[in-house]
């Protein structure tokens, strides 16, 4: 049984201010895996969908489910749709089967009320918020119930095609830099790198 409250202070570290959204994308990361009966990815084994977008508390959420799945851009077991949704779909990827979770639409109307998006809506950053207005939304988001605030849908069959890694890289002929193979195309001076090849079609 995974605990999202295992990784509060790890996503808190992470993310790097306190506000309600972060622990909010814990409990519906830890929700996820929880219907999926999976751990934490330490490779790919997990893969995330996301759907939130930028600019808005969905990155926030998005940090949340980082920290608690494992899924990371780094390990590029995570891709990002950008419907600017709070809601992600964490895909088993052994198990070829998937859930995706989303915040319930009457919850997410009371928290862009909350006295924390009033302060943002002022132009606070969200590290100058108060503790006595941070602290109580964290402590109750971690304490609620994941029925109260989450729509977890079903468990479906879900195949996920990828390729292998790619370990062998090449000098780009025109930069010089390593590139690995499977970004570098052919141009007039030889093996070009994506920078290079856009900046000679400008």
């Amino acid at each position: 049984m995974m605990e999202a409250k295992d990784y509060l202070e790890l996503g808190m570290a992470f993310h790097g201010h306190k506000c309600p959204a972060m622990p909010l994308g814990l409990r519906a990361g830890a929700a996820a895996m929880n219907a999926l009966g999976v751990e934490r990815a330490q490779d790919k084994e997990l893969h995330v969908i996301s759907e939130t977008g930028k600019g808005h508390a969905a990155g926030c959420f998005l940090d949340g489910m980082m920290a608690v799945t494992g899924c990371t851009y780094g390990k590029s077991n995570i891709e990002k749709l950008y419907y600017n949704k709070m809601a992600f779909t964490v895909v088993d990827v052994a198990g070829q089967r998937a859930v995706r979770v989303s915040l319930k639409p009457g919850f997410f109307e009371k928290m862009l009320e909350s006295p924390f998006v009033e302060e943002r809506k002022k132009g606070v950053p969200p590290q100058d918020i108060a503790p006595e207005i941070a602290d109580p939304l964290v402590e109750k988001v971690m304490a609620m119930p994941v029925e109260k605030f989450l729509d977890i849908g079903p468990v479906e069959s879900y195949e996920l095609k990828r390729g292998g890694g790619v370990f062998e890289a090449k000098r780009c002929s025109k930069c010089g830099e390593m590139t690995f193979v499977d970004k570098l195309t052919a141009g007039g001076e030889g093996l070009v790198c994506p920078a290079c090849a856009s900046s000679a079609n400008r």
